[in-house]
């Protein structure tokens, strides 16, 4: 018998099963198509906006994702630069193929994984607690306990223009059926979702002399923080272009026969992701967009139309691209398409993914509601942990809206309303300054150490790095600069000159000055701080610390305010019907959802500042 059956080898799916594995459970690793193992389906592309922060953090405490876009990355970029610490985001195009070849042979390569090619059509139950998975094949397999991470293949409806058929995540893969009636005969409520896709064409029949190039960043950064700076070599190139109005006339002829607007597609789809055709009719005043081309591959000629996602008819979508700029001779090596599939309502899971109906059940990924590889790896990754903590009979791992942004993703499907496909932004996050992409092994190394997939040399060298930030911290607050030694630097940046001494410190808490302009005007300075270390990683922490330093105290409070919340436990057998003083809209969303601390209480729509303290007063707190 297993200790852990994974139905699903997408992002979500792999990050499990290798947590759990590493951890010491033996996984069962089952998927459709075991050549598609963590395939993107859509955009080859890991990080961006907040979900470079979820990567990083996926790293700190020991998936695999970072290591694996580093390691197959064709282009890397640092976003929102010009912007502040907390917006920094790290993103890279990957070399599609690569990167499932990458993840299959870690996987392979992980002793406590077995492998099975066949589909999970049901799990059966005795007690209310998870038994064995039913397969396709017939076949019926015993587990201590499951992760369902089947990604979009619930049910899975393909549709383009005017024809539709039954599809998983792309074009040539099966839907999973049976799975979802089977859930829903336990008692699970499930919506359905749409998400899509724009066409792939041919690399060499674009005329590149048209369209603008976009290169990657010189400056080198990782993902991972074990990667090696070697391994940045040979970045691709980019491109951009835009639709006309003449785009925007073609496409709209095609509006008559839109899944999107003749009310096929029932699934509700992003809104921070809408396809071409939805942005030509809800911006009908722009008169153009974006269009980012992408290569899926160093050793290929496909290439992604960034931003044209679309389900228009086929022919609509071929003469839409040939009239971008650049795209005249275009050839389409397939077309866009949307898809709709089943997902189930996450406010019926735990914190620690385990569903609240079944024991030993746990949902991850966009089964839960959620788009974007990041977030489904890293529903995966804490799932594959919890999953391995309970089989051992060891204390689950929760992370706090103000340990992670997975922390953040965790609590935001289980409390809030998700009826569109959720996607984390920095915005999501009352605590972005803290939960920055640079600090993210500072953070969630001891967690990943307690738990078993942080080795303690790892996080040995994790300790040593806060210790090497502090005491470069009390330098900076014991040794003084003259103004004759940095004037000359100041005057670089038009900064009024200093007539006398101060503080390093002091000076770095100004705006333009940073470590490197007080190491290079104070030799004492240098000497004394390159004993210490000659990281710039280290360096970077104290610079970002000393300066935002008014602003992470006072997020601290606001933190410990919160925590003292997440800290009053709700008993799982509470009768919210009997409680006078509730309204009757709190009553119906906190039976709806269980939470589990008052906090998660407090921040479920509907439920009253006066709701929380009734229920607070009633637990005798």
């Amino acid at each position: 018998m297993y200790d852990l059956i994974i139905a699903g080898a997408g992002h979500a799916g792999c990050e499990a099963a290798l947590a759990a594995a590493r951890m010491g459970s033996s996984c069962l690793l089952i998927s459709s198509d075991l050549n598609a193992i963590a395939r993107m389906s859509c955009n080859p592309a890991i990080g961006g906006v907040a979900k470079g922060q979820i990567t990083r953090e996926i790293d700190a405490l020991g998936g695999e994702m970072g290591k694996a876009i580093d390691s197959t990355g064709i282009q890397f970029k640092m976003l929102n630069r010009s912007k502040g610490p907390a917006m920094h985001s790290p993103r890279a195009q990957a070399d599609r193929t690569k990167y499932s070849l990458y993840m299959r042979k870690v996987i392979e390569s992980e002793v406590n994984i077995d492998l099975l090619q066949d589909t999970v059509t049901g799990i059966r139950c005795k007690y209310n607690s998870f038994e064995s998975v039913s397969l396709l094949s017939g076949g019926v397999i015993e587990a201590r306990s499951a992760i369902l991470a089947c990604g979009t293949f619930l049910n899975g409806l393909i549709h383009i223009g005017m024809n539709h058929y039954a599809g998983g995540r792309t074009i040539a893969e099966p839907p999973v059926y049976g799975l979802s009636e089977n859930l829903r005969s336990f008692g699970f409520k499930y919506g359905r979702l749409k998400t899509g896709t724009p066409p792939r064409i041919d690399a060499r029949s674009v005329d590149y002399s048209k369209v603008e190039k976009q290169f990657g960043d010189k400056e080198f950064f990782a993902f991972s923080f074990e990667t090696q700076a070697a391994i940045r070599n040979n970045q691709i190139c980019c491109f951009v272009t835009n639709t006309t109005e003449e785009t925007h006339e073609i496409l709209k002829r095609g509006f008559d026969r839109s899944p999107l607007f003749t009310g096929k597609v029932e699934g509700v789809g992003p809104r921070y992701c809408p396809s071409i055709e939805d942005k030509i009719s809800r911006f009908s005043e722009k008169k153009s967009h974006h269009i980012f081309l992408e290569p899926e591959g160093i050793d290929t000629n496909e290439m992604y139309v960034n931003g044209f996602s679309t389900s228009l008819p086929e022919e609509i979508q071929l003469e839409g691209l040939r009239s971008l700029p650049g795209l005249t001779n275009a050839k389409m090596i397939r077309p866009g398409y949307a898809i709709e599939y089943d997902y189930f309502y996450p406010h019926q899971i735990k914190r620690t993914l385990e569903t609240k109906l079944i024991d030993n059940l746990y949902f991850a990924g966009q089964i839960n509601g959620t788009s974007g590889y990041e977030e489904a790896a890293a529903q995966g990754l804490m799932a594959g942990i919890n999953a391995a903590l309970k089989v051992k009979k060891r204390a689950p791992l929760h992370l706090k809206r103000s340990d992670a942004y997975i922390g953040v993703l965790i609590d935001d499907i289980i409390t809030k309303e998700t009826n569109e496909p959720y996607r984390m932004f920095t915005s999501s996050a009352e605590h972005r300054l803290t939960l920055r992409h640079d600090n993210a092994d500072i953070r969630l190394r001891s967690s990943g150490f307690k738990v078993g997939l942080i080795s303690e040399y790892t996080f040995t060298q994790c300790l040593d790095k806060i210790d090497k930030i502090e005491r470069i911290k009390q330098l900076l607050a014991e040794i003084k600069i003259q103004g004759a030694e940095i004037n000359e630097l100041l005057s670089t940046i038009d900064y009024p000159f200093l007539d006398n001494a101060h503080y390093a410190v002091n000076l770095l808490k100004r705006p333009r000055i940073t470590i490197s302009m007080l190491l290079n005007a104070s030799s004492e300075l240098q000497r004394a701080i390159q004993n210490i270390s000659n990281d710039t990683s280290v360096y970077e922490q104290v610079e970002i610390d000393l300066k935002y330093a008014g602003y992470l105290k006072r997020d601290l409070i606001m933190t410990e305010k919160i925590v003292r919340l997440e800290g009053h436990q709700i008993p799982g057998s509470m009768s919210y019907n009997k409680i006078s003083g509730l309204s009757n809209e709190g009553k119906e969303k906190l039976k709806t959802h269980k939470p589990e601390t008052i906090g998660q209480a407090s921040r479920i729509l509907g439920v009253t500042p006066s709701d929380i303290s009734v229920l607070m007063i009633h637990i005798g707190r």
